[in-house]
């Protein structure tokens, strides 16, 4: 049996979706009403380890889903509390959606990452992390009067879609993919101006408005932060992943 944690989420949903053919799987969730259906559903809430580690019961592996809290220490608790509940469940194998870079830089936006891949090592258990890079879901250029604008200088962006990265979650949950190691997995590499060339569309480099997070997301951007290129995630889907261009081109035209 695999159980995939936070189920209700966008990627949770997605990886079920995936899995629902394959093997049997358990839907964990906070509220049940709110679990994707078809699947069997059981409440766990990352605030009740009590919760958690009844809902682990008779798991074979565990798709620990990042919780989407945003206070670092909470997150860790809450993460701490699901790798005990997992390790007392009698869970056999746990993968854990972590972050690039989780393993070398374990501040800031890392620190809850780290500190989880370490909780699990030091469960003993087998575990495999998929170190996602930011969603491309989340970035897709819009188009805006003809041009398209932004401030990243015109450097790489190694993003990846959902998608992709749930088909890849499944794959690891249901295949033959060795456990003990950590899978850092990034999109194919692509910029604002050749977003524009592809649609056809003028680009223009703007300044940042302002200190909010696109803003801090820019400025790693332009200083190549996200240009790191890695096969891991092609190697986990059997193909490449999907290109940000491609999305574009196959979606709504450009306004």
């Amino acid at each position: 049996m695999i159980a995939v944690s936070a189920a209700s989420g966008a990627l949770g949903r997605l990886v079920i979706d995936r899995l629902r053919t394959r093997a049997e799987v358990v839907a964990v969730v906070r509220d049940p009403v709110r679990a994707p259906a078809g699947v069997q559903a059981r409440r766990g809430d990352y605030d009740d380890p009590a919760s958690l580690r009844t809902a682990f019961e008779g798991v074979e592996r565990l798709l620990l889903i990042s919780s989407p809290e945003l206070d670092t220490p909470r997150r860790i608790a809450q993460h701490q509390a699901a790798v005990t509940a997992a390790a007392d469940a009698g869970v056999a194998a746990i993968a854990f959606t972590s972050f690039l870079d989780a393993d070398t830089a374990p501040t800031g936006l890392t620190e809850a990452y780290h500190a989880t891949e370490q909780a699990i090592l030091a469960t003993g258990l087998p575990y495999t992390f998929l170190r996602h890079p930011f969603y491309s879901d989340a970035f897709l250029p819009r188009v805006t009067g003809g041009e398209l604008t932004s401030g990243t200088a015109g450097r790489g962006l190694n993003t990846a879609f959902r998608s992709d990265l749930a088909e890849a979650a499944a794959n690891v949950l249901t295949g033959e993919t060795p456990l003990g190691r950590a899978y850092d997995l990034t999109g194919p590499l692509w910029t604002h101006p050749e977003v524009a060339e592809a649609l056809g569309v003028t680009y223009r480099e703007v300044p940042d408005s302002g200190r909010g997070p696109m803003s801090w997301i820019n400025g790693l951007i332009r200083a190549g932060a996200l240009e790191r290129q890695t096969s891991d995630l092609e190697h986990l889907l059997g193909r490449p992943a999907e290109t940000v261009i491609a999305r574009l081109l196959g979606g709504e035209p450009a306004q």
